[in-house]
């Protein structure tokens, strides 16, 4: 199997494509970058230096990803979606210069396994979204996602839970929370949630 790439895109020689990949068109994959296998990167989105992307994932339209981004696999990036890299943004330094790479830090956004991030929302670096965590389009995240959160809001908050099939879960009582689409269940400790069938060491 081989990756597919459009011909009005621009991929860097040095970035690296899985198999099974589409890039599409006028999409822009800069130096260094890694993309896994069969993932999907839709129609003039960016990806920065290096960022690290895993397997079985979707970056779609016109979103843009600023290294030092990293995506584990199976993460879901919406349209026109933004992953920001400088807690301080500046275009000129305190003495009127013109700003250059080595006038400031790039820090980076982490979606973990699983996890979505909805249309036009803006992850504000640092911040980590957890494992099968799902962002609100139109959400502003300006801290860390707990795993299976689902956060709304500028600026983002927790508002429910969600199971791995993305569908709010219902609380059934005692701490423990069930999927109504696949029937899973998941357990709530100080703030924590888990599948029922998972530790906590395991996180």
């Amino acid at each position: 199997m081989t990756s597919r790439i459009a011909a009005s895109a621009d991929v860097d020689e040095t970035a690296v494509i899985g198999d099974g990949s589409s890039v599409w068109n006028l999409s822009q994959i800069r130096e260094n970058a890694v993309l896994g296998t069969n993932c999907i990167v839709g129609r003039g989105a960016y990806v920065g230096t290096g960022v690290r992307i895993g397997n079985n994932c979707k970056i779609q339209n016109d979103a843009l990803v600023y290294e030092p981004a990293v995506l584990e696999d199976g993460v879901f990036i919406g349209p026109a979606v933004v992953l920001t890299n400088d807690q301080f943004p500046r275009a000129i330094n305190p003495d009127g210069s013109l700003k250059s790479a080595s006038d400031w830090e790039a820090v980076g956004v982490t979606l973990r396994h699983g996890s979505a991030v909805g249309a036009r929302s803006v992850c504000v670096a640092p911040v980590t979204i957890g494992r099968w965590a799902t962002v609100a389009a139109g959400a502003v995240v300006t801290k860390d996602v707990p795993d299976f959160a689902l956060v709304a809001g500028v600026p983002a908050r927790r508002i429910k839970w969600v199971g791995k099939a993305g569908v709010p879960l219902l609380d059934v009582g005692d701490g423990e929370w069930k999927c109504p689409s696949s029937g899973e269940m998941y357990i709530e400790t100080d703030g924590r949630l888990r599948p029922a069938d998972e530790n906590l060491e395991e996180n």
